[in-house]
């Protein structure tokens, strides 16, 4: 029996599967059942910033597993305090606090509910082109076709457009000018919405899965500008972007914005044990210093997740890792797959920052019709299929998202490897060109 079999999979289409079964890792790599070794271009879904089996993370689960396994949240635990402190310590000014969750999707959850009860409004801005997750409210604040299945439309959840030159929505020449169309097109929904009416606004720092879009330098500080004017509670979605994938601790930290909430996940322990969690800003903490908070998770700071947490953070900071991030995207990643864009007619737009990049690929550069339409699956999607396994037979294990190849290797790769990804991403892409003919 094929063990696969018996587990029901996310996100797919249920079913037999040709797909490798890894059973180990290190490093960069990851290795299936056979034997084989796979350069993990993917860092899974953009969470194993140290890569995998990082031996400072693998050492603090394990002395604290010989300590104490869990833990239920009401009690006080000095792992738990420990990561706190460490994740206040690098995050931006006035997020004095750490709610703890077991992922992202929860972190956003309990942001927006703080910023209810805060404001007692009762609608929830967030862009289109956006992942916030798959539990109630994130996956209705989620802005792309992920959305569609579960949107009731009465969650409270209203959508806008974000800057996105490449596909601009607001035909604009310039990032300048597409940060001040896409700022003065918020506002005019702000207003048309009724600011009384919104408790906060949700966005990605950069958006992750569904664009790797990053933001014109000065957008999210006229969004922090704007959330003050009209007394909305500015939530920063760190979920994939935090703890130094995009060469700074956290995205805000480009535009020196410090949100009300932030929401983390992913690499704040490299997934290693699931972890996430909201940092509180300090006038929405005071407010529970008055009133309980009327919510929790069972598991919430775990401590294996908490210990894994402190050892990564540790590590990262003396790894100096978030420095690599930035050099990985400055001196690699960006100049190599800017030159596959050159060298391929099916890539359409090449962007990223740091340690995460997307290659978008399209039917005609002046078109830009993507090479696969939205949700493809069957034929129509044979295109992607054929790139994944031109990658994967090249012992390349690659992230597909619709008709974008996303780039994320674990920020400490070595640049031997990170060329040799790069390599096979060149011969991959000629299985995509071919279907241009």
């Amino acid at each position: 029996m094929n063990l696969d079999e018996l587990v029901f999979h996310p996100w797919a289409v249920q079913g037999p599967r040709g797909v490798p079964t890894f059973v180990g890792g290190s490093g960069s790599y990851v290795i299936d059942a056979s034997g084989r070794r796979y350069l993990d271009f993917s860092s899974q879904l953009v969470f194993t910033n140290l890569g995998h089996q990082h031996p400072r993370i693998v050492a603090a689960i394990k002395e604290q597993a010989d300590r104490l396994c869990t833990l239920a949240p009401g009690h006080a635990s000095d792992v738990r305090g420990e990561a706190a402190r460490l994740i206040v310590e690098v995050s931006p000014e006035r997020l004095g606090h750490v709610l703890f969750t077991t992922g992202g999707t929860e972190a956003i959850e309990h942001a927006v509910r703080m910023a209810r009860l805060y404001t007692g409004r009762p609608k929830v801005l967030a862009a289109y082109r956006s992942y916030h997750g798959s539990t109630a409210a994130s996956i209705h604040l989620t802005g792309d076709p992920r959305r569609w299945a579960s949107d009731t439309g009465a969650a409270g959840a209203v959508h806008f457009f974000g800057p996105f030159l490449y596909r601009s929505v607001f035909g604009s020449r310039s990032p300048e000018e597409e940060s001040e169309r896409a700022l003065a097109h918020l506002e005019q929904v702000i207003l048309l919405e009724g600011p009384s009416t919104i408790a906060g606004l949700v966005l990605e720092s950069v958006i992750g899965s569904s664009g790797v879009i990053v933001p014109p330098t000065g957008y999210l500080r006229g969004v922090r500008d704007l959330c003050d004017r009209h007394g909305i509670v500015y939530i920063a979605d760190e979920v994939m972007v935090g703890f130094g994938r995009t060469g700074a601790w956290f995205g805000v930290d480009h535009d020196g914005v410090a949100p009300d909430l932030m929401a983390f996940a992913k690499g704040v322990n490299s997934g290693y044990v699931p972890l996430g969690g909201v940092l509180v800003g300090d006038a929405i903490y005071d407010m529970f210093t008055k009133r309980p908070y009327p919510a929790g998770l069972t598991y919430s700071g775990h401590p294996l997740a908490c210990a894994a947490a402190v050892g990564a953070i540790n590590a990262m900071r003396e790894e100096d890792t978030v420095a690599a991030a930035a050099r990985l995207g400055t001196d690699i990643l960006g100049p190599g797959l800017r030159e596959l864009a050159g060298k391929h007619e099916s890539v359409g737009d090449v962007r990223g920052i740091g340690g995460l990049w997307t290659v978008e690929l399209v039917r005609d550069r002046l078109t830009k019709e993507p090479l696969v339409p939205t949700g493809a699956t069957g034929p129509a999607n044979a295109p992607m299929v054929s790139f994944t396994k031109a990658c994967l037979d090249r012992g390349l294990l690659p992230l597909t998202m619709g008709n974008r190849v996303n780039v994320a290797p674990p920020l400490n790769v070595n640049d031997s490897d990170a060329t040799a990804g790069l390599a096979i991403l060149d011969e991959a892409l000629s299985a995509a060109d071919a279907f241009l003919t």
